[in-house]
């Protein structure tokens, strides 16, 4: 926290100072410092950080999350696997405010509004996150009757090493949305921004509900197991997903008939055998 307060700082001072002018007499980009520089979020809300650069000419603006130096967004087009992040510009503002939905524990810490002068500026803001609002898994709060989550296929799903797993979670709560659907994988949170990379979510809502798509491509055998869509304000779903390394489940099917199969054609083997001997 101590290091945050002194990037913050660091950061403040370039926007209360900023240099207005190159020798070429062009104006520099600069943060007009607006927004709190410590943010509160609330687990399974959204929020927004804000940054406001003047005089931008053809430089980008991105945001960068600290803890992993990862690369959020640049320009307006978002560089994360997961689909909770995205940045908010309107049109012809200076605003590039980072949108976060459906806020998590792991998303507290230091994230970096960026513009890639030289030198680079950068104003930091401290994410904290505190659980007011709680996990289905742990403390299950009052729920709509019968609100439930589902996910769409058989409970068991067959994918072939290397495809794409997508599994697509429907809550049936209209009045209410859930303020956060999380998706485990065994008893672990799915990780969009782990090393092994290739997974993303796509949340939407409408009339009818909610609907949150999970996304795992190049499947691995690692990523068999037990998938278990929950909601902050239903009772979760499950699937089993078996990843099978060049083994098609008609095959194991095929297989597991092939000894009846055998039985029936020894059978009439020695039907016909017992019609030649007594002729």
């Amino acid at each position: 926290m101590v290091a945050s307060s002194s990037e913050a700082d660091n950061g403040a001072s370039k926007s209360r100072f900023p240099d207005m002018k190159t020798t070429s007499g062009v104006q520099r980009p600069y943060f007009d410092d607006v927004g709190p520089r410590n943010v509160t979020a609330v687990v399974g809300q959204s929020t927004l950080l804000n940054c406001r650069v003047k005089h931008p000419g053809d430089r980008t603006v991105s945001w960068m999350r600290k803890r992993d130096l990862h690369i959020l967004t640049s320009s307006i087009h978002t560089y994360t696997g997961d689909a909770r992040f995205s940045v908010r510009h309107p049109e012809h503002s200076d605003d590039w405010d980072l949108r976060i939905e459906y806020v998590q524990k792991r998303d507290a810490g230091v994230y970096e509004c960026q513009v890639n002068t030289e030198p680079k500026i950068n104003l930091a803001i401290m994410l904290n996150v505190d659980d007011l609002s709680s996990l289905a898994a742990t403390h299950p709060g009052p729920r709509p009757k019968d609100a439930q989550a589902s996910i769409s296929g058989p409970p068991e799903v067959y994918v072939k090493k290397g495809s794409t797993i997508s599994l697509t979670c429907t809550v049936n709560v209209h009045s209410t949305p859930p303020s956060s659907i999380l998706w485990y994988h065994g008893h672990a949170v799915v990780d969009f921004d782990s090393p092994r990379g290739g997974i993303s979510l796509e949340t939407e809502k409408t009339e009818a509900g909610t609907t949150s798509k999970l996304l795992v491509t190049k499947a691995l055998l690692s990523d068999t197991g037990n998938y278990t869509c929950m909601p902050s304000n239903a009772s979760p779903a499950s699937t089993v997903v078996h990843v099978l390394n060049g083994e098609h489940p008609a095959a194991m099917q095929t297989s597991r008939a092939a000894p009846h199969h055998q039985m029936t054609l020894l059978a009439s083997f020695c039907t016909l055998m017992a019609a030649t001997l007594t002729r």
